[in-house]
């Protein structure tokens, strides 16, 4: 996936949830395990672990948690 539609996509997912009551990062974590398959999550975390600046705070927070959860 390019990264110009990776980020969009992201970013459209965070909106959502930065709306929704709770910890938005949490409900982005679980949107992006469930939904995204391995490959893009991993293309995602390499993309934050290269600074990631043009996605929501929120997702950055997520994938760092995916990543932590990954390495447990």
């Amino acid at each position: 996936m390019s990264p110009e539609k990776m980020v969009m996509m992201a970013n459209q997912i965070a909106t959502f949830f930065d709306s929704q009551p709770g910890d938005p990062a949490t409900a982005i974590a679980g949107h992006l395990s469930d939904y995204w398959d391995p490959h893009m999550r991993r293309q995602l975390a390499d993309y934050v672990g290269e600074g990631g600046d043009r996605l929501l705070p929120t997702v950055r927070e997520a994938v760092a948690r995916l990543v932590e959860t990954a390495r447990a």
